[in-house]
């Protein structure tokens, strides 16, 4: 049976589809931040893709690219039924049929929001007219004019007295009267305050000009310190009206929310996504939340990587501290990356100034804030008679495989030059969601953190940093890729993005719920029921002079994780 779409627009609260309610609701709520989500909201994503898919007005605002949110619910009455929710605004429009409403709909026309936005917009023409106007123009020209003209005329007066200079110097040499001599030095003497008067006179024609085009300037600048204290002013009193619930009942604004962060100050667009929408709809009408799932919708954005129809974690710059306290009274599933991992942490490489181990994955280099045992720890309580255990570098907590420690600070150092001017060779094994365009080659895409949505990476030719990679195909299996990875650069997730990006491979790295695809197989709505267990990264070798003894080594993993 088909979506109807004018019943799935005439109401928020929309039922599960058909055979959903034979799946068991959660025993927790979903930890927002990194989850797979619940058959429940992939039921909910399917039914909602289905309903975007088939709105033509949606169209093609929402092909270029949308997050969209479900949550579900149960009603008073213990029925359930899913809300659905998109992030900021689709074609101008915060409030569409079907969708929960916006925490506070600052695109009101009667609001304060657009009323004032009104106002800055005319100062913006205001400053426009006065910087594009004719006699702004005519003005910079006339000065550009008058400093063109003085720089001549005053170069033609230093070459003549120059000529004039000479002129006497020649004659004195020749030999002259001592009252010819007087009039040499009547004559040099007038020359200089000739070259003094043409210079005042010319500094106070430019003086002057400069003075009517700085009235220009004083005005541009009056608009635009107006504008910039009218918009804090703006954002401020804006961030005061998204007042968010949580699940005790308790309200605060997110101006008080981000007061403890680093930034201090919400940054735009927050509390506009779906996660904070979809919540605050459901404690302001009493329904319970059971369970929720963001997906992406259409193309990605440039520079970042979105595929569509795949789950993503809410992000972590606008909306952490805005979940962080609306999941409070909620019972919520633990962070999985917090969870305890296995002791085993294997020594694969020792010697009086080295050791390594292959890390397990899920399990970070050096202590966090996770408050698990990083492998570093872990090797200091196996080791505990070892004098130091330094870190020369790091592998992400996702990725497993080799990692290299130091026992003296002098080795430490040392090992780090070595990384530093690129005399380490690291290789790593990759199982990809694809197949890459070509056998080998070497990617060259530049990168940079995304700063509201930490730990992602973009790649930006303008302000990226350089990052390079080599890889080379080891086999195939169907869609699925072995290859192995030589970094030539040390970028964050530089293997990671390298492989996911369109200008890269285009073939994410299985189990990469940053840069990748879901999963593999595909719900017939397009959605991804479920995630990889892991990051299929493995770091798989080293190589590099001694420091101290001058030879070659090669660390090795002892493990063939990815099989094709």
């Amino acid at each position: 049976m088909g979506l109807d779409l004018a019943l799935w627009c005439s109401a928020l609260l929309h039922p599960l589809p058909h055979g959903a309610s034979a799946i068991a609701p959660p025993d927790r709520f979903t930890y927002p931040f990194h989850y797979t989500p619940h058959p429940l909201a992939v039921a909910a994503a399917a039914d909602l893709m289905t309903a975007v898919e088939a709105c033509g007005e949606l169209h093609p605002c929402v092909d270029q690219g949308k997050m969209f949110g479900v949550l579900v619910v149960r009603s008073d009455g213990g029925s359930l039924a899913y809300l659905a929710a998109f992030s900021g605004n689709i074609g101008g429009r915060n409030t569409i049929p079907g969708f929960v409403p916006p925490v506070y709909d600052l695109l009101a026309p009667d609001g304060f929001f657009a009323k004032e936005e009104h106002g800055i917009n005319l100062i913006n023409r205001r400053i426009r007219q006065l910087e594009e106007s004719a006699e702004h123009g005519r003005l910079t020209s006339a000065l550009q004019t008058l400093r063109t003209s003085a720089a001549a005329s005053l170069a033609q007066a230093k070459e003549g007295a120059a000529q004039a200079k000479l002129r006497r110097d020649t004659l004195r040499q020749q030999g002259i009267s001592e009252e010819e001599q007087t009039g040499l030095i009547r004559e040099s003497q007038h020359e200089k305050a000739e070259i003094r008067r043409l210079k005042d006179s010319w500094k106070h024609q430019i003086a002057e000009a400069e003075s009517l085009l700085e009235e220009y300037g004083n005005a541009v600048s009056r608009l635009k310190t107006e504008r910039r204290q009218r918009s804090a002013a703006l954002q401020a009193r804006l961030f005061r009206h998204f007042r968010m619930l949580n699940a005790r009942g308790e309200v605060r604004d997110l101006c008080d929310l981000f007061a403890p962060t680093p930034q201090r100050v919400p940054p735009a667009g927050a509390g506009e996504c779906a996660a904070p929408k979809l919540l605050q709809y459901a404690y302001s009408h009493r329904l319970q939340p059971l369970c929720m799932a963001e997906f992406w919708y259409g193309e990605s954005p440039v520079g970042e990587l979105r595929h569509h129809g795949s789950y993503y974690p809410a992000c972590i710059g606008k909306c952490k501290p805005i979940l962080d306290f609306m999941l409070q009274g909620l019972d919520v599933d633990p962070d999985p990356l917090s969870r305890d991992t296995p002791a085993d942490i294997p020594v694969i490489y020792e010697d009086p100034w080295l050791i390594a181990i292959d890390k397990p994955a899920g399990l970070l280099s050096v202590p966090g804030k996770n408050g698990t045992l990083s492998a570093a720890e872990r090797l200091a309580a196996l080791r505990p008679a070892l004098p130091a255990l330094l870190p020369v570098h790091r592998l992400d907590m996702a990725t497993s495989g080799i990692l290299l420690f130091a026992k003296f600070p002098d080795m430490q150092a040392a090992l780090h030059r070595l990384f530093r001017l690129r005399q380490v060779e690291k290789r790593y094994t990759a199982l990809l969601d694809g197949t890459p365009p070509s056998s080998a080659g070497t990617i060259s895409l530049p990168m940079r953190p995304d700063h509201i949505n930490r730990p992602r990476q973009l790649i930006d030719p303008l302000h990226g940093k350089d990052a390079q990679t080599s890889y080379r195909v080891i086999g195939t299996c169907g869609s699925r890729t072995l290859v192995e990875f030589i970094p030539l650069t040390g970028r964050t997730h530089q293997l990671r993005l390298h492989a996911a990006h369109p200008l890269g491979l285009n073939a994410p790295i299985l189990g990469d719920t940053l840069y990748g695809r879901t999963s593999h197989t595909s719900s017939p709505a397009g959605l991804s029921p479920h995630t990889p267990s892991r990051l299929h990264l493995h770091a798989t070798s080293l190589s590099f002079t001694h420091p101290v003894t001058g030879q070659l080594i090669t660390i090795e993993s002892r493990h063939n994780i990815f099989p094709l």
